[in-house]
This record gives structure tokens, C-alpha cells and sequence, in this order.
């Protein structure tokens, strides 16, 4: 689920060293003996959706150091509070300095699946898809979208590269819906397009489009527009829904719903490190 070999990710990681450490840990260097040996337990301190465990072993790595360590579970388990997610033993030093790198990526990888999870469990039984967004933190992007895998959401596109999203501006930009999507046929990965009138739908409809996006309906105009479309093409709903509307809006069975709060208003959870010298 997470591919720590990815260069993205290990890009991500190595600046999180760089950006903590710089020069040195100047406290740990100064405070903690170089052949000290200690050992260190990462607790789950509430319930959430993990996600990131992985990257450990490449944190320690990439820093330099490779301790003796074992994970306890993967991405995708539902931590429960007392939980022991990985433990770690090694040099007392290498463990306090990685500390805070560790926890960082770990707790906010977490959040995103957990709000990715939420979402997912707000409309089980739906056969509706939870989507991403672009909607990631700068220079994190893979990493929040395999969390949101984790959660059980799937990946929309990952940039501006891999697939054609029409959004209203580019209609307008392009002269209108039929000469946009004329002009995308050369593309040969997914294409999407925003409708924002009956009039746009049915010009989209004409010309081909196999995905349209509706933004901005209430439940009960999205349920009139796909009931109109009648499955002529896939449909994704985004734009005003939250965990306390998404029933609501799944239940009008779009095919996708696509959520900017699972990466832009995921919360950090709370998960400490409890390091414990050898004897």
C-alpha cells in the first residue's frame, strides 16, 4: 500500500530529516551517550486509521542508521488506545533524533485515512466511491493519497498529467463544451467534465462524455440530474458535502462523490513514542 521505494516518498522523507536535524541534534548529542542502547514502542493514544507505518524503516535508513525494528501492524488497521504499533531498538541516539520525524508522518498520514475512513463509512452500502482531490499538502501529495487509500477511498487523478478534468473555466476559455471536449480526443487516459446547466449536460452527453461531474447540487437536484442522465455516463458529485450531508447525496446513487476535506481538513492523531534504556 505504501511505496516507500517510490522517489516522491523518499524525497518527502529525506527533506522531513534535513528540515529537523540540519546540521545535528545538537540536544541529543550533547545530553545522551554515543554507546547508549535503548529501546522504543510507537502507542496508539486513540482510535483512528493508521496509515504510514511503513515508512519507518526508510526514516532510519535515510538518516543513516538501521535499528532493529518490527511493525506490529500495516496501513490500514483500525488502532485502538494502548495499541502497539512498531518497536524499535538501537542506538539511544538514532531513536530520540528520528523521534519527531517519525511521529510527524505517521500521525498526519493517519489523519487523512481516518477522514478518508469516515467518509467511506458515511456512505456504506451505497455502492458509492469516495474520491481525493488535488486538495493535498505541497510536496505530499503521494503520500496523503496512498493514506487515502488506506482509508478506503480511491485516487482521483494525482495531478494535472495523468488525466483531463473540463472544468468550467476551460469551457469557457475553449468556446464552449462540445468544442473542449473535441479537443481532448487525443488524450488517451481518463477525461472528465464539469456541467453546470441541463443545456451544458446535454451537449456533453452529445459529444461523447463518459464522466461528468455535478458540483454544487443539493441531494435533491443531484438526484433529479442523475436520474435525467440515466446512466448515459459515470457521475461524480463534489462541492458542499461533508459527513454530515454525504448520506444524504449518496443516496441519489452517483457513482463517485469527491471530498477535499479527507486531505485538506484531516486533524493529526495522537500517537506517542515511549523510549526505554536497556538494562
Amino acid at each position: 500500500m505504501f511505496e516507500t521505494e517510490h522517489p516522491d516518498v523518499k524525497a518527502a522523507v529525506h527533506r522531513a530529516l534535513q528540515e529537523d536535524i540540519g546540521g545535528g541534534d545538537v540536544t541529543t548529542t550533547l545530553t545522551v551517550p554515543g554507546n547508549l542502547t535503548a529501546g522504543g514502542r510507537f502507542l496508539a493514544k486513540q482510535a483512528f486509521t493508521l496509515a504510514g507505518i511503513e515508512l519507518l524503516p526508510l526514516i532510519y535508513r535515510l538518516f543513516g542508521d538501521e535499528p532493529s525494528l518490527t511493525l506490529h501492524t500495516q496501513s490500514g488497521y483500525r488502532a485502538k488506545p494502548g495499541d502497539v504499533l512498531a518497536e524499535v531498538k538501537g542506538r539511544a541516539r538514532t531513536l530520540l533524533t528520528c523521534e519527531r520525524v517519525s511521529l510527524n508522518f505517521i500521525q498526519r498520514l493517519s489523519g487523512v485515512a481516518s477522514m478518508a475512513a469516515r467518509h467511506v463509512e458515511a456512505v456504506s452500502g451505497t455502492g458509492v466511491r469516495i474520491l481525493d482531490t488535488r486538495k493535498t499538502t505541497p510536496g505530499l501529495r503521494v503520500l496523503e493519497k496512498m493514506a487515502a487509500i488506506a482509508g478506503g477511498a480511491c485516487n482521483h487523478r494525482q495531478g494535472l498529467f495523468d488525466a483531463v478534468l473540463i472544468k468550467n473555466n476551460h469551457i469557457t476559455a475553449a468556446g464552449g463544451v462540445r468544442q473542449a471536449l473535441e479537443r481532448v480526443k487525443i488524450f488517451s487516459g481518463p477525461i472528465e467534465i464539469e456541467v453546470r446547466t441541463r443545456e451544458e449536460l446535454d451537449e456533453a452527453l452529445a459529444s461523447g462524455a463518459q464522466h461528468v461531474l455535478l458540483d454544487n447540487l443539493t441531494p435533491a437536484e443531484a438526484g433529479k440530474w442523475i436520474a435525467y442522465i440515466d446512466k448515459r455516463a459515470a457521475v461524480e458529485l463534489s462541492g458542499g458535502i461533508h459527513l454530515d450531508n454525504i448520506r444524504a447525496y449518496a443516496e441519489t446513487r452517483p457513482d463517485y462523490i469527491s471530498c477535499g476535506a479527507i486531505t485538506h481538513s484531516a486533524v493529526a492523531v495522537d500517537i506517542s513514542f515511549r523510549l526505554e534504556l536497556d538494562a
